[in-house]
Protein backbone atom coordinates (compact mmCIF):
# COMPACT_ATOMS: atom_id res chain seq x y z
CA UNK A 1 0.00 0.00 0.00
CA UNK A 2 1.37 2.94 -0.43
CA UNK A 3 1.45 5.93 1.86
CA UNK A 4 1.84 9.70 1.74
CA UNK A 5 2.17 11.94 -1.53
CA UNK A 6 4.80 10.82 -4.23
CA UNK A 7 6.64 12.74 -6.79
CA UNK A 8 7.01 9.84 -9.94
CA UNK A 9 8.74 11.08 -13.00
CA UNK A 10 7.95 8.89 -16.23
CA UNK A 11 9.57 9.48 -19.98
CA UNK A 12 7.07 10.88 -22.49
CA UNK A 13 3.88 10.76 -20.38
CA UNK A 14 0.90 12.04 -22.31
CA UNK A 15 -2.81 12.37 -21.73
CA UNK A 16 -3.57 8.60 -22.89
CA UNK A 17 -1.60 7.24 -20.23
CA UNK A 18 -2.07 9.30 -17.38
CA UNK A 19 -5.75 8.14 -17.58
CA UNK A 20 -4.30 4.45 -17.39
CA UNK A 21 -2.29 5.89 -14.57
CA UNK A 22 -5.76 6.98 -12.22
CA UNK A 23 -6.56 3.75 -12.31
CA UNK A 24 -3.94 2.44 -9.84
CA UNK A 25 -4.70 2.00 -6.25
CA UNK A 26 -3.58 5.20 -4.25
CA UNK A 27 -3.81 7.31 -7.34
CA UNK A 28 -4.96 10.37 -5.50
CA UNK A 29 -1.93 10.43 -3.60
CA UNK A 30 0.65 10.48 -6.29
CA UNK A 31 2.22 13.20 -8.44
CA UNK A 32 3.02 11.74 -11.86
CA UNK A 33 5.41 13.68 -13.59
CA UNK A 34 6.19 14.18 -17.41
CA UNK A 35 10.36 13.94 -18.31
CA UNK A 36 10.81 15.34 -21.26
CA UNK A 37 8.02 15.86 -23.70
CA UNK A 38 6.40 13.00 -25.57
CA UNK A 39 7.63 13.83 -29.40
CA UNK A 40 11.55 14.92 -27.70
CA UNK A 41 11.56 11.54 -25.17
CA UNK A 42 9.95 8.83 -27.70
CA UNK A 43 9.78 10.21 -31.58
CA UNK A 44 12.29 12.66 -32.34
CA UNK A 45 13.87 12.47 -35.47
CA UNK A 46 16.83 11.00 -33.56
CA UNK A 47 18.08 10.14 -30.28
CA UNK A 48 21.04 12.25 -28.97
CA UNK A 49 21.06 10.37 -25.29
CA UNK A 50 23.71 12.24 -23.60
CA UNK A 51 21.77 15.78 -23.81
CA UNK A 52 18.23 13.57 -23.29
CA UNK A 53 20.08 12.75 -20.03
CA UNK A 54 21.38 15.91 -19.54
CA UNK A 55 18.04 17.36 -19.22
CA UNK A 56 16.35 15.03 -17.71
CA UNK A 57 18.99 15.50 -14.97
CA UNK A 58 17.90 18.96 -15.26
CA UNK A 59 14.62 18.64 -14.58
CA UNK A 60 15.12 16.31 -11.66
CA UNK A 61 17.35 18.88 -10.46
CA UNK A 62 15.40 21.80 -10.60
CA UNK A 63 12.55 20.16 -9.19
CA UNK A 64 11.54 22.15 -6.03
CA UNK A 65 10.25 18.79 -4.48
CA UNK A 66 11.15 15.17 -3.65
CA UNK A 67 12.11 12.46 -6.59
CA UNK A 68 10.34 9.62 -5.30
CA UNK A 69 10.83 7.24 -8.26
CA UNK A 70 11.40 7.81 -12.60
CA UNK A 71 10.13 5.17 -14.99
CA UNK A 72 9.30 4.48 -18.22
CA UNK A 73 6.45 2.08 -20.31
CA UNK A 74 8.75 2.68 -23.58
CA UNK A 75 10.99 1.17 -25.48
CA UNK A 76 15.13 2.18 -26.38
CA UNK A 77 16.35 4.70 -25.71
CA UNK A 78 14.36 5.56 -23.00
CA UNK A 79 14.49 1.71 -21.06
CA UNK A 80 18.12 2.16 -21.03
CA UNK A 81 18.23 5.78 -19.57
CA UNK A 82 16.28 5.28 -16.56
CA UNK A 83 18.37 2.67 -14.81
CA UNK A 84 21.26 5.67 -15.48
CA UNK A 85 19.21 8.02 -13.42
CA UNK A 86 18.36 5.87 -10.78
CA UNK A 87 21.75 4.89 -10.30
CA UNK A 88 23.04 8.31 -10.46
CA UNK A 89 20.34 9.19 -8.04
CA UNK A 90 20.31 6.03 -5.24
CA UNK A 91 16.40 5.30 -6.74
CA UNK A 92 14.95 1.79 -6.40
CA UNK A 93 15.41 -0.42 -9.30
CA UNK A 94 17.27 -2.53 -12.18
CA UNK A 95 20.94 -1.08 -13.14
CA UNK A 96 22.06 -0.62 -16.12
CA UNK A 97 24.06 -3.42 -17.02
CA UNK A 98 21.07 -5.93 -15.62
CA UNK A 99 18.99 -4.17 -18.40
CA UNK A 100 21.23 -4.41 -20.95
CA UNK A 101 21.68 -8.35 -20.56
CA UNK A 102 18.38 -8.43 -21.28
CA UNK A 103 18.27 -5.09 -23.96
CA UNK A 104 21.12 -5.46 -25.86
CA UNK A 105 19.74 -8.95 -28.35
CA UNK A 106 23.35 -10.57 -28.67
CA UNK A 107 24.25 -10.23 -25.24
CA UNK A 108 20.52 -11.47 -24.13
CA UNK A 109 21.08 -14.32 -26.37
CA UNK A 110 24.35 -15.27 -24.42
CA UNK A 111 22.55 -14.99 -21.38
CA UNK A 112 19.38 -16.70 -22.21
CA UNK A 113 21.76 -19.65 -23.50
CA UNK A 114 23.34 -20.18 -20.08
CA UNK A 115 20.27 -19.89 -18.31
CA UNK A 116 17.50 -22.06 -20.70
CA UNK A 117 20.07 -23.63 -23.59
CA UNK A 118 17.17 -26.00 -24.67
CA UNK A 119 14.36 -22.55 -25.19
CA UNK A 120 17.45 -20.58 -27.54
CA UNK A 121 17.45 -20.68 -31.28
CA UNK A 122 20.55 -20.75 -32.81
CA UNK A 123 22.32 -17.47 -33.37
CA UNK A 124 25.16 -15.44 -34.50
CA UNK A 125 26.08 -11.58 -34.78
CA UNK A 126 26.51 -10.03 -38.02
CA UNK A 127 28.35 -7.36 -39.06
CA UNK A 128 26.50 -5.35 -41.64
CA UNK A 129 29.53 -3.29 -42.88
CA UNK A 130 31.95 -6.20 -43.24
CA UNK A 131 33.27 -6.33 -47.13
CA UNK A 132 31.15 -9.78 -46.94
CA UNK A 133 28.97 -9.62 -44.00
CA UNK A 134 28.03 -13.32 -44.26
CA UNK A 135 31.53 -14.29 -44.31
CA UNK A 136 31.30 -16.15 -40.83
CA UNK A 137 27.91 -16.40 -39.99
CA UNK A 138 27.21 -20.10 -38.96
CA UNK A 139 23.16 -20.17 -39.71
CA UNK A 140 21.44 -21.69 -42.86
CA UNK A 141 19.11 -20.15 -44.40
CA UNK A 142 16.50 -19.24 -43.23
CA UNK A 143 16.71 -17.21 -40.57
CA UNK A 144 15.27 -13.80 -38.98
CA UNK A 145 17.79 -10.55 -39.07
CA UNK A 146 17.77 -7.89 -37.13
CA UNK A 147 19.67 -4.80 -35.31
CA UNK A 148 21.16 -5.21 -32.36
CA UNK A 149 19.02 -2.73 -31.27
CA UNK A 150 15.55 -1.42 -32.57
CA UNK A 151 11.68 -1.59 -31.69
CA UNK A 152 8.24 -2.86 -33.40
CA UNK A 153 10.12 -4.97 -35.84
CA UNK A 154 12.11 -2.29 -37.09
CA UNK A 155 14.62 -3.95 -39.92
CA UNK A 156 14.13 -6.70 -39.15
CA UNK A 157 13.45 -9.49 -41.95
CA UNK A 158 12.75 -12.85 -42.98
CA UNK A 159 15.85 -14.68 -45.09
CA UNK A 160 15.40 -17.29 -47.11
CA UNK A 161 18.12 -16.65 -49.59
CA UNK A 162 21.15 -14.46 -50.64
CA UNK A 163 19.72 -12.31 -52.52
CA UNK A 164 17.29 -11.33 -49.55
CA UNK A 165 20.22 -11.16 -47.22
CA UNK A 166 21.76 -9.15 -49.75
CA UNK A 167 18.88 -6.55 -49.81
CA UNK A 168 17.80 -6.31 -46.17
CA UNK A 169 21.86 -5.86 -45.46
CA UNK A 170 20.82 -2.71 -47.93
CA UNK A 171 18.38 -1.53 -46.58
CA UNK A 172 20.10 -2.09 -42.66
CA UNK A 173 23.44 0.12 -43.90
CA UNK A 174 20.59 2.93 -44.54
CA UNK A 175 18.69 2.73 -41.68
CA UNK A 176 20.73 1.32 -38.69
CA UNK A 177 22.18 4.61 -37.67
CA UNK A 178 19.12 5.76 -36.05
CA UNK A 179 19.43 3.30 -33.20
CA UNK A 180 22.49 2.20 -34.05
CA UNK A 181 24.42 5.70 -32.23
CA UNK A 182 21.69 5.85 -29.45
CA UNK A 183 22.55 2.41 -28.39
CA UNK A 184 26.72 3.04 -28.82
CA UNK A 185 26.29 5.86 -26.37
CA UNK A 186 24.25 3.75 -24.19
CA UNK A 187 27.27 0.86 -24.35
CA UNK A 188 29.74 3.38 -23.59
CA UNK A 189 28.23 4.09 -20.15
CA UNK A 190 28.49 0.32 -18.96
CA UNK A 191 31.04 -2.49 -18.40
CA UNK A 192 31.23 -4.88 -21.19
CA UNK A 193 32.27 -8.55 -21.15
CA UNK A 194 34.83 -9.53 -23.58
CA UNK A 195 32.52 -11.37 -25.70
CA UNK A 196 30.10 -9.13 -26.08
CA UNK A 197 32.21 -5.64 -25.89
CA UNK A 198 32.93 -5.74 -29.95
CA UNK A 199 29.08 -6.10 -30.90
CA UNK A 200 27.59 -2.46 -30.76
CA UNK A 201 24.43 -0.66 -32.08
CA UNK A 202 26.23 -0.71 -35.87
CA UNK A 203 26.23 -4.76 -35.66
CA UNK A 204 23.11 -7.27 -36.31
CA UNK A 205 21.94 -10.42 -34.65
CA UNK A 206 20.82 -13.51 -36.89
CA UNK A 207 19.05 -15.93 -35.10
CA UNK A 208 17.10 -19.29 -36.35
CA UNK A 209 13.30 -19.67 -36.90
CA UNK A 210 11.01 -20.19 -33.98
CA UNK A 211 8.00 -18.30 -34.50
CA UNK A 212 6.02 -21.12 -36.14
CA UNK A 213 3.72 -21.53 -32.80
CA UNK A 214 1.64 -19.26 -30.84
CA UNK A 215 3.26 -16.60 -29.38
CA UNK A 216 2.28 -14.86 -25.40
CA UNK A 217 4.20 -12.48 -23.23
CA UNK A 218 4.82 -12.62 -19.46
CA UNK A 219 4.02 -9.47 -17.26
CA UNK A 220 6.12 -9.77 -14.34
CA UNK A 221 8.47 -8.72 -11.63
CA UNK A 222 11.12 -9.51 -10.07
CA UNK A 223 11.32 -8.24 -6.14
CA UNK A 224 14.29 -8.88 -3.71
CA UNK A 225 15.31 -11.66 -6.17
CA UNK A 226 11.47 -13.33 -6.39
CA UNK A 227 10.12 -13.55 -9.78
CA UNK A 228 6.05 -13.07 -9.91
CA UNK A 229 4.03 -13.28 -12.46
CA UNK A 230 0.87 -11.66 -12.85
CA UNK A 231 -0.28 -12.18 -16.24
CA UNK A 232 -0.22 -13.84 -19.27
CA UNK A 233 -0.96 -12.38 -22.91
CA UNK A 234 -1.86 -13.67 -26.39
CA UNK A 235 0.00 -12.01 -29.40
CA UNK A 236 -1.99 -13.27 -31.94
CA UNK A 237 -0.03 -12.14 -35.35
CA UNK A 238 -0.65 -12.18 -38.93
CA UNK A 239 0.74 -11.19 -42.50
CA UNK A 240 3.40 -12.86 -45.14
CA UNK A 241 5.86 -13.88 -42.48
CA UNK A 242 3.41 -13.70 -39.32
CA UNK A 243 5.81 -10.64 -38.61
CA UNK A 244 3.18 -8.47 -37.79
CA UNK A 245 0.41 -7.98 -34.74
CA UNK A 246 -3.16 -8.52 -35.25
CA UNK A 247 -3.77 -8.21 -31.22
CA UNK A 248 -2.49 -8.92 -27.79
CA UNK A 249 -5.30 -10.92 -25.82
CA UNK A 250 -5.68 -10.99 -22.30
CA UNK A 251 -5.42 -13.60 -20.16
CA UNK A 252 -4.24 -15.92 -22.70
CA UNK A 253 -5.53 -19.30 -23.76
CA UNK A 254 -2.46 -21.43 -23.42
CA UNK A 255 -2.55 -24.44 -21.35
CA UNK A 256 -1.66 -23.97 -17.64
CA UNK A 257 1.12 -26.44 -17.91
CA UNK A 258 2.80 -24.76 -20.59
CA UNK A 259 2.03 -21.07 -18.91
CA UNK A 260 3.86 -22.67 -16.21
CA UNK A 261 7.06 -23.74 -18.35
CA UNK A 262 7.44 -20.43 -19.60
CA UNK A 263 6.91 -18.90 -15.64
CA UNK A 264 10.30 -21.64 -14.56
CA UNK A 265 12.03 -19.81 -17.60
CA UNK A 266 11.61 -16.46 -16.85
CA UNK A 267 12.69 -17.51 -13.55
CA UNK A 268 15.71 -18.88 -14.69
CA UNK A 269 16.42 -16.45 -16.86
CA UNK A 270 16.49 -13.26 -14.73
CA UNK A 271 18.22 -15.07 -12.27
CA UNK A 272 21.13 -15.67 -14.78
CA UNK A 273 21.47 -11.89 -15.57
CA UNK A 274 20.87 -10.26 -11.79
CA UNK A 275 18.24 -8.10 -13.34
CA UNK A 276 16.14 -7.36 -9.63
CA UNK A 277 13.32 -4.79 -7.78
CA UNK A 278 11.68 -3.97 -11.76
CA UNK A 279 8.91 -4.91 -14.01
CA UNK A 280 10.10 -6.83 -17.41
CA UNK A 281 8.12 -8.92 -19.89
CA UNK A 282 8.71 -11.60 -21.67
CA UNK A 283 7.92 -13.85 -25.25
CA UNK A 284 7.47 -17.08 -25.80
CA UNK A 285 6.45 -19.43 -28.74
CA UNK A 286 5.04 -22.71 -28.44
CA UNK A 287 4.31 -25.08 -30.55
CA UNK A 288 0.91 -27.28 -30.39
CA UNK A 289 2.16 -29.91 -32.48
CA UNK A 290 5.10 -30.91 -30.93
CA UNK A 291 4.87 -28.87 -27.07
CA UNK A 292 7.97 -27.33 -28.33
CA UNK A 293 8.56 -23.83 -26.48
CA UNK A 294 11.22 -21.39 -27.58
CA UNK A 295 12.02 -17.88 -26.21
CA UNK A 296 12.11 -14.60 -28.16
CA UNK A 297 13.18 -11.43 -25.75
CA UNK A 298 13.12 -10.00 -22.61
CA UNK A 299 12.26 -6.41 -22.52
CA UNK A 300 13.24 -4.34 -18.97
CA UNK A 301 9.93 -2.85 -18.64
CA UNK A 302 6.33 -3.32 -18.48
CA UNK A 303 4.09 -2.71 -21.74
CA UNK A 304 2.27 0.40 -22.27
CA UNK A 305 0.35 -2.29 -24.72
CA UNK A 306 -1.04 -4.55 -21.82
CA UNK A 307 -2.41 -1.53 -19.75
CA UNK A 308 -5.76 -0.79 -20.63
CA UNK A 309 -6.72 -4.52 -21.33
CA UNK A 310 -4.89 -5.33 -17.46
CA UNK A 311 -7.75 -2.86 -16.40
CA UNK A 312 -10.34 -4.38 -18.31
CA UNK A 313 -9.65 -7.64 -16.84
CA UNK A 314 -8.33 -7.30 -13.77
CA UNK A 315 -9.34 -3.61 -12.30
CA UNK A 316 -6.34 -1.03 -12.87
CA UNK A 317 -3.85 -0.67 -15.18
CA UNK A 318 -0.62 -2.94 -14.60
CA UNK A 319 1.66 0.47 -14.25
CA UNK A 320 0.85 0.15 -10.26
CA UNK A 321 3.41 -2.79 -10.61
CA UNK A 322 5.51 -0.42 -12.19
CA UNK A 323 5.19 2.47 -9.92
CA UNK A 324 5.05 0.18 -6.68
CA UNK A 325 8.37 -0.78 -7.78
CA UNK A 326 9.83 2.26 -9.03
CA UNK A 327 9.33 3.37 -5.21
CA UNK A 328 10.75 0.28 -3.52
CA UNK A 329 7.47 -0.80 -2.64
CA UNK A 330 5.81 -4.11 -3.12
CA UNK A 331 3.64 -4.63 -5.64
CA UNK A 332 0.00 -5.34 -4.57
CA UNK A 333 -1.88 -6.05 -8.24
CA UNK A 334 -6.26 -6.41 -8.02
CA UNK A 335 -6.71 -9.95 -10.10
CA UNK A 336 -9.62 -10.45 -12.27
CA UNK A 337 -11.60 -7.60 -10.76
CA UNK A 338 -12.68 -5.72 -13.76
CA UNK A 339 -15.19 -5.24 -16.05
CA UNK A 340 -14.55 -7.66 -18.65
CA UNK A 341 -13.41 -11.47 -18.86
CA UNK A 342 -11.43 -10.83 -21.37
CA UNK A 343 -9.55 -7.81 -23.77
CA UNK A 344 -7.85 -6.96 -26.24
CA UNK A 345 -5.50 -4.46 -28.15
CA UNK A 346 -5.82 -4.72 -31.86
CA UNK A 347 -3.30 -3.21 -34.22
CA UNK A 348 -5.64 -1.95 -37.71
CA UNK A 349 -2.79 -2.31 -40.19
CA UNK A 350 -2.48 -2.64 -43.77
CA UNK A 351 -0.31 -4.32 -45.88
CA UNK A 352 0.85 -2.28 -49.20
CA UNK A 353 2.15 0.63 -49.27
CA UNK A 354 -1.04 3.64 -50.88
CA UNK A 355 -2.38 7.26 -48.94
CA UNK A 356 -4.80 7.60 -46.10
CA UNK A 357 -7.83 9.10 -47.77
CA UNK A 358 -10.00 8.95 -44.63
CA UNK A 359 -9.61 8.38 -41.27
CA UNK A 360 -12.42 8.42 -38.25
CA UNK A 361 -13.98 12.00 -37.47
CA UNK A 362 -15.02 12.87 -34.37
CA UNK A 363 -18.52 11.75 -34.43
CA UNK A 364 -17.37 8.11 -35.65
CA UNK A 365 -15.18 8.16 -32.02
CA UNK A 366 -17.89 9.15 -30.17
CA UNK A 367 -20.31 6.70 -32.02
CA UNK A 368 -17.55 3.88 -31.00
CA UNK A 369 -17.65 5.26 -27.39
CA UNK A 370 -21.00 4.98 -26.97
CA UNK A 371 -21.32 1.17 -28.25
CA UNK A 372 -18.38 0.17 -26.71
CA UNK A 373 -17.96 2.34 -23.68
CA UNK A 374 -14.98 0.82 -22.16
CA UNK A 375 -13.03 1.04 -26.03
CA UNK A 376 -10.28 3.38 -26.10
CA UNK A 377 -8.54 4.27 -29.63
CA UNK A 378 -5.41 5.97 -30.84
CA UNK A 379 -5.55 7.11 -34.14
CA UNK A 380 -1.91 6.91 -35.76
CA UNK A 381 -2.00 8.19 -39.32
CA UNK A 382 -3.63 11.42 -40.68
CA UNK A 383 -5.76 12.11 -43.82
CA UNK A 384 -3.49 12.38 -46.92
CA UNK A 385 -0.37 10.89 -45.58
CA UNK A 386 1.81 8.60 -47.49
CA UNK A 387 2.11 5.30 -45.88
CA UNK A 388 5.58 5.00 -46.41
CA UNK A 389 6.50 8.28 -44.02
CA UNK A 390 5.29 6.26 -41.33
CA UNK A 391 8.35 5.46 -38.79
CA UNK A 392 9.45 2.40 -36.94
CA UNK A 393 7.12 0.29 -38.66
CA UNK A 394 7.68 -3.66 -39.06
CA UNK A 395 9.30 -4.32 -42.77
CA UNK A 396 6.20 -5.96 -44.01
CA UNK A 397 3.27 -4.01 -42.89
CA UNK A 398 1.68 -0.03 -41.85
CA UNK A 399 -0.20 0.70 -38.63
CA UNK A 400 -3.22 3.25 -38.94
CA UNK A 401 -4.87 2.27 -35.49
CA UNK A 402 -4.42 0.64 -31.74
CA UNK A 403 -8.05 -0.65 -30.34
CA UNK A 404 -8.79 -1.69 -26.92
CA UNK A 405 -11.78 -3.57 -26.35
CA UNK A 406 -13.52 -5.82 -24.03
CA UNK A 407 -15.44 -8.74 -24.24
CA UNK A 408 -17.29 -12.01 -22.95
CA UNK A 409 -15.33 -14.57 -24.66
CA UNK A 410 -13.02 -14.17 -27.72
CA UNK A 411 -15.70 -14.64 -29.76
CA UNK A 412 -17.76 -11.40 -28.50
CA UNK A 413 -14.19 -10.02 -28.66
CA UNK A 414 -13.68 -10.53 -32.08
CA UNK A 415 -17.16 -9.33 -33.08
CA UNK A 416 -16.53 -6.20 -31.45
CA UNK A 417 -13.57 -5.69 -32.94
CA UNK A 418 -15.51 -6.25 -36.71
CA UNK A 419 -17.99 -3.95 -35.85
CA UNK A 420 -15.30 -1.20 -34.56
CA UNK A 421 -13.04 -1.51 -37.52
CA UNK A 422 -16.43 -0.49 -39.31
CA UNK A 423 -17.71 2.23 -37.77
CA UNK A 424 -13.73 3.28 -37.64
CA UNK A 425 -13.63 3.65 -41.50
CA UNK A 426 -10.26 4.20 -42.38
CA UNK A 427 -9.83 3.87 -46.44
CA UNK A 428 -6.72 3.78 -48.33
CA UNK A 429 -5.77 4.18 -51.70
CA UNK A 430 -3.17 1.52 -52.86
CA UNK A 431 -2.61 3.55 -56.14
CA UNK A 432 -2.23 6.87 -55.11
CA UNK A 433 1.06 8.11 -54.79
CA UNK A 434 1.81 11.23 -52.80
CA UNK A 435 3.80 14.22 -55.09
Amino acid sequence: MLDGTRNVFIYGLDDFHREQLATIEAADRLSFHQLLAHDEAIHPETFPVDRMLEKSERILDEFAGSVDAVCTYWDFPTSTMVPILRERRALPGAGLVPVLKLEHKYWARLEQQAAVPDLTPPFDWVDPFADDPAEHLSLDFPFWLKPIKAHSSYLGFRIHNHAEFRDAIRQIREGIHQFGDPFDAILEKADLPEEVAPVGGYHCIAEGIISAGQQCTLEGYVRAGEVTVYGVVDSIREGRHRSSFNRYQYPSRLPRRVQQRMIDAATRVMAQTGYDDAPFNMEFFWHRGNDALALLEVNARCSKSHSPIFNMVDGASHFQVMVNLGLGEAPAFPHRQGDYRMAAKFMLRVFQPGRITRVPSAADLERLQTRFPESCVRVLVESGQDLSTLRFQDSYSYELAEVFLGGHDQADLLARSREAQEILGFQVDHDARVA
